[in-house]
């Protein structure tokens, strides 16, 4: 716990913890929106290639989880720190330009 508490900057235990359930509530909530999502743009799993449903459906999910990550983090009084992981996954990945510089 020290080391996750020194590389993220917080001050306790708690604080971590709080982020381990933020990190995982979101990702179950990132998939469980994908699936009607792949389905209103005509992908399922039974009838379209794996080769293009998976992908896409991978791709849906990381977007969802990324831009869901500070609401969910807010509701758990952690916005600050997943606002500013978000901004800097969406950053490195090339949306650096929608995002101003402090």
């Amino acid at each position: 716990m020290e080391k996750l508490k020194q590389r993220w900057g917080l001050t306790s235990n708690f604080q971590v913890l709080l982020i381990i359930i933020v990190f995982s509530i979101n990702g179950s909530f990132a998939a469980w929106v994908a699936k009607p999502l792949t389905n209103l743009i005509g992908l399922d799993s039974e009838t379209t290639n794996p080769w293009l449903f998976w992908p896409v459906r991978i791709v849906l999910i990381f977007l969802i989880y990324q831009f869901t990550l500070p609401l969910v983090g807010f509701l758990f009084g952690q916005y600050k720190f997943f606002s500013a992981f978000s901004k800097k996954t969406l950053s490195r990945i090339g949306f650096k330009r929608f995002f101003k510089e402090a």
